[in-house]
């Protein structure tokens, strides 16, 4: 962690102890802040969120900065092989990769290049990307949507994915001397994951895809993540299946409810330590809490019976916040707290699965956008998700 992370976090917890210090000195007899108060809370709130994001950018500029920093190469240690033969085949072959982003960038490729990209044509006048750049695409997506890095993700090459999952648990009995024994089996039902299309058209100014110093590949890569890992986020918290893959809060394949609170706007530190003991005891061990920065805000206020914050800043670089001892992540896409709403989720979400069809595909765009002098990129990806054990994640919801 550099000098100026290792600041920012204790910036942030000092602000949060005055945070605390102000609504302990001014909750009047009810425990509430006096509404006159409020804007002067509501502005440390603010700097306590802030500076949260601040840290998630300065992280990530250190990391690309260490990866920035890494060789571009390896020392030669052996005859260096003069023959342009990389080993690999297809799409992963370097030949591939070359005449792939010359395809991209060229409005007529020559045959030379069309005929190097046939083992990655789709028919569809797209590309399946390379090897290489689609890891980069993964990387980038795991970025960019906070579910890829908490849920269990799988690939598939072709048609739907089987997954046996444990229906009903056998159970041991006591036995009498030469007693006979009771029959006892496990039972087993099957989900099947499938792949959804999700797509996005990506524009790029001529000029600029003319100009070679230009970054085509880490252009479309960010931009790719960023709208694919939005869609994707908001289907594996909110889909409904149709079309797109069953979210963690489908309200009959989605996780179960373990507390509903007793009022349509509020949630009281009671409701959350219930919800925390909703969960089995065997899925606390990798729990996370997952909830919109809204939720986190009012969740801020609330105490336990000792007098403690649930909410503990983090201090050490790389870990999160938490609450009861577990992590808590943000997702723009888990409701407000409003009526009904299903506002925060407990669980391993590890017993959600992902599964990404492998081979993401780009295609160039030249007439569409040629009028206003641009090229489009139409890039799409194939992914299916769903919960496989319901019991392993927990929901609060408001009265309805």
């Amino acid at each position: 962690m550099s000098k100026k992370t290792d600041e920012l976090r204790r910036q942030r917890v000092t602000t949060w102890e005055k945070a605390k210090a102000f609504l302990d000195g001014n909750r009047n007899e009810n425990g509430i802040l006096p509404a006159e108060l409020k804007p002067q809370y509501d502005a440390m709130e603010k700097e306590i969120v802030d500076l949260g994001h601040e840290i998630e950018r300065q992280e990530r500029l250190e990391e690309m900065e260490r990866q920035m920093a890494l060789p571009i190469n390896t020392p030669i240690t052996t005859r260096p092989d003069m023959s342009r033969d990389d080993g690999k085949t297809g799409v992963a072959s370097e030949m591939y990769r070359k005449n792939f982003w010359n395809a991209m960038r060229t409005k007529k490729p020559s045959a030379e290049i069309l005929n190097a990209l046939q083992e990655g044509d789709l028919g569809e006048g797209g590309y399946l990307v390379p090897d290489e750049y689609e890891r980069v695409l993964v990387q980038a997506l795991e970025e960019n949507n906070i579910f890829r890095t908490l849920a269990n993700v799988i690939q598939s090459s072709s048609g739907d994915k089987k997954i046996p999952v444990v229906g009903g648990h056998g159970s041991a009995s006591w036995i009498e001397e030469e007693g006979t024994y009771t029959e006892s089996d496990e039972s087993f039902n099957q989900l099947t994951l499938g792949a959804h299309k999700v797509g996005t058209l990506i524009k790029v100014s001529e000029e600029l895809i003319n100009d070679s110093a230009f970054d085509l590949p880490s252009y479309i890569a960010t931009e790719f993540a960023r709208r694919i890992g939005n869609a994707e986020e908001e289907a594996f918290v909110v889909g409904d299946g149709s079309h797109k893959p069953i979210g963690i809060l489908h309200s009959s394949l989605g996780a179960q409810t373990g507390v509903t609170a007793a009022e349509k706007t509020l949630i009281t530190c009671d409701e959350i330590i219930a919800l925390y003991h909703s969960l089995p005891v065997p899925y606390r061990k990798k729990a996370n809490w997952l909830m919109n920065d809204a939720t986190v805000q009012f969740i801020r206020t609330l105490k336990d019976g000792n007098g403690q914050y649930l909410w503990q800043p983090s201090l050490v670089s790389g870990t999160p916040d938490t609450i009861l001892g577990c992590p808590v992540k943000v997702s723009r896409y888990m409701p407000e707290i409003a009526a009904g709403a299903k506002t925060v989720a407990f669980g391993d979400f590890s017993y959600y699965w992902i599964s990404d069809r492998k081979g993401r595909s780009l295609r160039r765009l030249d007439e569409l956008f040629a009028v206003t002098g641009q090229v489009g990129f139409r890039g799409d990806q194939r992914v299916d998700g769903r919960l496989v054990l319901p019991e392993a994640i927990k929901v609060l919801k408001q009265k309805a």
